[in-house]
């Protein structure tokens, strides 16, 4: 896997997200941008999809969590700043359990610069897998 190209693709999705947050729903511009964003999406999931949903089977593994593997942006931040996903209200990436961690409640993250899969607790963030 190409870590230059897969954090390209990575922060032009982010940047488009954090584009169509600053939009009102009225705004003209709102759709064009939307659907440009699900467009940089689904090739994302076209080119790095199967590459990425392998990464994510170990990242389970390791956490021990039985839990769905989802499209990998779906794990997406909605935004470059990673210092913001510990203080986000907003929940950034997905949701999982862990038998490792019972009770506790968790978040698997794919963030930018470098490419890297985060797990996030309640008061703390681990790097689980970096791009090479």
């Amino acid at each position: 896997m190409n870590a230059k190209a897969l954090n390209e693709s990575i922060v032009a999705i982010l940047e488009k997200k954090q584009e169509l947050s600053k939009l009102d729903y009225n705004d003209a511009r709102y759709d064009d941008i939307e659907e440009e964003l699900h467009d940089l999406e689904d090739d994302f999931n076209e080119e790095y999809g199967d590459e990425l949903e392998d990464v994510l089977e170990d990242v389970h593994g390791k956490i021990k969590s039985d839990a769905d593997i989802l499209l990998p942006t779906a794990y997406m931040a909605s935004t470059l700043d990673t210092k913001a996903l510990e203080d986000s209200e907003e929940a950034e990436g997905v949701w999982v359990e862990s038998d490792s961690f019972p009770g506790v409640e968790m978040r698997l993250v794919l963030v930018a610069n470098p490419p890297r899969i985060l797990l996030i607790l309640s008061d703390q963030e681990r790097v689980l897998w970096t791009a090479e």
